[in-house]
Parts: C-alpha cells; sequence; structure tokens
C-alpha cells in the first residue's frame, strides 16, 4: 500500500472523518497491534493540527509501557497512580485536559504540551493501553476530538489482538 499526504480539510468533523478512513484501510487485515499502533500514530502525527505528541502505551506489569509514538521521545514508565495517562488506565475513562499543569500528578515529558487527550483502549473485557495525544495549546481538545478518537479506538479494538504484543497485558497469560 502506498500513502500521499492528502490536503486534509480545515473543518474537524471532515478532517476526522478523512483520518477514520484512512486508519480503517490502514488496518484492514492486520491484527498485530505494533504495526497498526505505529501507522496510526503517523497517521494522527501528521493528521491533526496543533499537536506535539501522539502514541500508545500498553499495560505491562501493572503500569503503562511506551509503544508506538510520533513526536520527541518520551517517557518510558507511567505508573497508574500519576499523570493523565495514568489516571485513564486506571480510572478506565477519558481524559480530556484543557490545561495540564493544573493537573495533579502531572508527568512534564514535553515541557510545550499544554493540554492533552487520553483514551483507554481495551481487548477481553480490560484495559490494555491508552492513545495519547499532546498540544501545545491551552484547552485544544473538545468534545468532537473525543467522539471521533474514540471511534478511532474502537477501531483499534476491532483489529487488534493485543495477545500477539510482547507486553505482559495479561490476556495471553
Amino acid at each position: 500500500m502506498s500513502f500521499t499526504r492528502p490536503e486534509y480539510p480545515s473543518d474537524k468533523a471532515a478532517r476526522y472523518a478523512l483520518l477514520l478512513e484512512q486508519a480503517d484501510a490502514l488496518t484492514d487485515g492486520i491484527d498485530h497491534p505494533m504495526a497498526s499502533l505505529a501507522n496510526i500514530a503517523a497517521l494522527l502525527g501528521q493528521g491533526l493540527p496543533d499537536i506535539n505528541w501522539v502514541g500508545f502505551y500498553l499495560m505491562d506489569d501493572g503500569s503503562l509501557l511506551l509503544g508506538p509514538f510520533y513526536g520527541l521521545p518520551a517517557c518510558i514508565r507511567i505508573p497508574l497512580s500519576r499523570g493523565v495517562c495514568g489516571a485513564a488506565a486506571r480510572t478506565d475513562s477519558v481524559q480530556r485536559i484543557a490545561d495540564v499543569h493544573a493537573f495533579p500528578g502531572h508527568i512534564a515529558c514535553d515541557s510545550a504540551s499544554n493540554s492533552e487527550i487520553v483514551l483507554p483502549i481495551h481487548a477481553q473485557g480490560r484495559v490494555v493501553g491508552v492513545l495519547d495525544i499532546d498540544s501545545p495549546l491551552l484547552s485544544r481538545f473538545d468534545e468532537t476530538d473525543e467522539r471521533c478518537l474514540q471511534q478511532l479506538v474502537h477501531l483499534l479494538e476491532r483489529r487488534c489482538d493485543f495477545g500477539q504484543t510482547a507486553y505482559r497485558t495479561g490476556i495471553a497469560e
């Protein structure tokens, strides 16, 4: 499959519709999560405006371990008791944070980040990881971002066999 970067629409809903269509094509017939997560991180990194980091953390022995990402080097391991990613995994809920500096326990991997959205990823009824996106803008993420990114996460949950990862998620053991 070859891929060229399209002109993304400026309308947020239309942009996400195109990104979801591309994500569907990129993950079609691919059940190994590492390949799909790497492509989706790159897709979002290229396709979303005003972000400075996008990637995945996967459960590993009771904490989150860095997975495929697009951006500057990142924190490698995140305890569930710390940060926006830890809160999303621990509470199994989307964390949409307008100002990360006001979030108790925020982990500043990139000092340029000012807002963040983190969505849990599930397999076999458990949280197996999170999708994490950071922005240098305050209040960058809204309901449209949350709704559309949730659709993307559901696509990954359907397509990926998280039992194939080297991470100790507990679902293949």
